[in-house]
């Protein structure tokens, strides 16, 4: 679903917290051919305030696109995972897991959480931003995402 499709920027909802990946990650979209709006959470407990519209989320927008990383400080990436997929109102957002973690034991907890996929970061700078630019192409580019 291109923003061209739904007639507005495609909403992303960014989980991580290092700030070099951020940075990676807004440039990699910024370059992209899809228009979206980033939305960034630094923590597990602060995506899913974000989520759930509450405190100082009241306002945010429900994202088409979740990209989530593993290893988060307060409420890990599984504990989110699980929270939204058993969540009615949050379980049909599609979920990458972007994560440093190739451990097979995460692989498989992820996509038994219903996680949509699952990308390990590479270390390279450039390939990072290549894995970026990958997930906007499949998943803004390609893929129909639910309606909210």
């Amino acid at each position: 679903m291109s923003s061209e499709t739904i007639g507005r920027p495609v909403d992303i909802l960014l989980v991580e917290d290092n700030p070099g990946d951020i940075r990676l990650t807004q440039e990699a979209l910024k370059e992209g051919k899809v228009l979206n709006n980033l939305h960034i959470a630094r923590d597990g407990v602060e995506a899913m305030a974000f989520l759930r519209r509450q405190d100082k989320y009241a306002d945010a927008v429900r994202p088409d696109l979740i990209l989530l990383d593993l290893n988060l400080p307060k409420k890990d990436g599984r504990e989110v995972l699980a929270e939204i997929k058993t969540d009615e109102g949050l379980k049909r957002i599609p979920v990458v897991i972007l994560t440093t973690s190739e451990a097979d034991e995460d692989i498989l907890k992820t996509y038994d959480c219903h996680a949509n996929c699952y990308i390990t970061k590479p270390m390279d700078l450039n390939q990072l931003i290549n894995v970026v630019k990958s997930i906007e192409d499949f998943w803004l580019s390609l893929v129909k995402l639910p309606p909210e």
